[in-house]
């Protein structure tokens, strides 16, 4: 195991003293290409090119004498501290950090950025990164080659953003460019960059307490009351129903949830305040105009979609949960083969349910179903004033991953 390991982050920079120290003992030192062409590097030192950290952390916890690595920005950010310190490679390190490549490019902007989500994306992780970007309003997105700024911009369709893209931070060919979202892919971008993406109803106000947004920025609870919609909310979207639909599905950040047969946009809200990217879908023009205003009154992201499913659903983004409000059996199985990892709706008789749940099962999906009876009373007089039954389908894919 090497006697010493030390990991030195490079904002572009003069080194500090401790990381000139640190590099002038050094017997080996990892780094990228450009970060090995650097001065202070000892010229009697073995050199390793990053290209797969956990290749280079092996090298690194097999040298006898005193280790060095490279990494641009802070590496315990989203960095090589993780790699090198994970258990099958025993070493301890030293850290001596510079300015993170995302702190660098908010200043390049301007911007304040602890309001900002932070997301890293890969080619495994692309779709997922993009659907925090659809979901909030100032992320920065850390990207790959395969899932670069012309990427987001591709599967941002539908969606208006800006991009601020910070090309190769810190260095004599850096340059900072701000293009809308359907224009990204209209160019070449230099690795590595950061990309800013900015947009939509911002709802931050000053005096923030956490990074990232705010969990109490809006009322208290899983699903909101009628009236919190102007009420004349749809059987479908009732209070009961909404939230046991809301549990089934589980949306998360990082989710792209269908809501088909949006109606007056309660449950598309509740999904997008819960931290998913949701896309409201409805073939009456009024119920997409409430939801888009209901969306603005209560400050979450939307993409509302006017058309009839399913024709209309064949060309959009692959979901991850899907709620059918509207529409039949013939949505549900169209929203099947699309394969999401859970679909919930409902139907208002046994027959259609037990329809529904054996085309689900046929589908793969292992199905629940659950009669739900809800009873509201007048608590001045405890007298019942509204009653509604629905069964509630729920069906999980066993072999999906997100």
């Amino acid at each position: 195991m090497a006697d010493r390991v030390t990991v030195i982050g490079w904002d572009g920079s003069p080194l500090t003293a401790a990381a000139r120290a640190a590099l002038g003992a050094a017997t080996l030192v990892a780094g990228a290409a450009h970060h090995l062409e650097l001065p202070e590097v000892p010229a009697g030192a073995e050199r390793i090119r990053l290209g797969s950290v956990a290749l280079a952390a092996r090298r690194v916890a097999g040298h006898r004498g005193t280790a060095v690595v490279l990494a641009d920005g802070d590496p315990g950010f989203f960095g090589v501290v993780r790699t090198l310190r994970a258990p099958e490679f025993g070493l301890e390190v030293e850290v001596v950090p510079a300015v993170s490549s995302v702190a660098a490019a908010f200043a390049r902007a301007g911007m304040p950025w602890d309001d900002a989500h932070v997301v890293v994306a890969h080619p495994r992780t692309l779709r997922r990164a993009v659907n925090v970007c659809r979901a909030h309003t100032k992320v920065a997105v850390l990207t790959s080659p395969g899932a670069g700024p012309a990427e987001l911009g591709l599967l941002m369709e539908g969606v208006h953003r800006t991009f601020v893209i910070c090309e190769e931070l810190g260095t004599a060919r850096e340059q900072v460019s701000v293009v809308t979202s359907d224009r990204a892919a209209d160019h070449t971008w230099r690795d590595p960059n950061v990309v800013i993406v900015a947009g939509g109803q911002a709802t931050t106000t000053s005096g923030g307490w956490i990074a990232g947004r705010d969990p109490a920025a809006g009322p208290r609870g899983w699903t909101l009351p009628a009236d919190a919609y102007g009420g004349g909310l749809g059987e479908g979207e009732r209070e009961p129903l909404r939230v046991s639909q809301l549990a089934r599905l589980g949306p998360r950040l990082g989710d792209l949830v269908w809501d088909i047969g949006c109606g007056s946009g309660a449950f598309a809200v509740e999904a997008a305040r819960a931290g998913a990217a949701v896309i409201a879908v409805d073939s009456d023009p009024r119920a997409c105009a409430r939801t888009d205003s209901t969306a603005r009154r209560h400050g979450v992201q939307l993409q509302v979609v006017h058309g009839t499913a399913p024709q209309v659903l064949e060309d959009l983004p692959e979901p991850d949960v899907v709620r059918v409000g509207g529409g039949g059996a013939a949505v549900v199985l169209a929203v099947a083969d699309r394969r999401p990892q859970r679909i919930v709706t409902h139907a208002a008789t046994r027959d259609a349910a037990e329809r529904i749940g054996r085309e689900l099962t046929e589908h793969g999906y292992r199905v629940e179903c659950a009669l739900l009876q809800s009873v509201e009373l007048d608590t001045k007089a405890w007298t019942e004033t509204e009653r509604s039954v629905a069964f509630l389908l729920s069906g999980v894919l066993p072999t999906r991953t997100i």
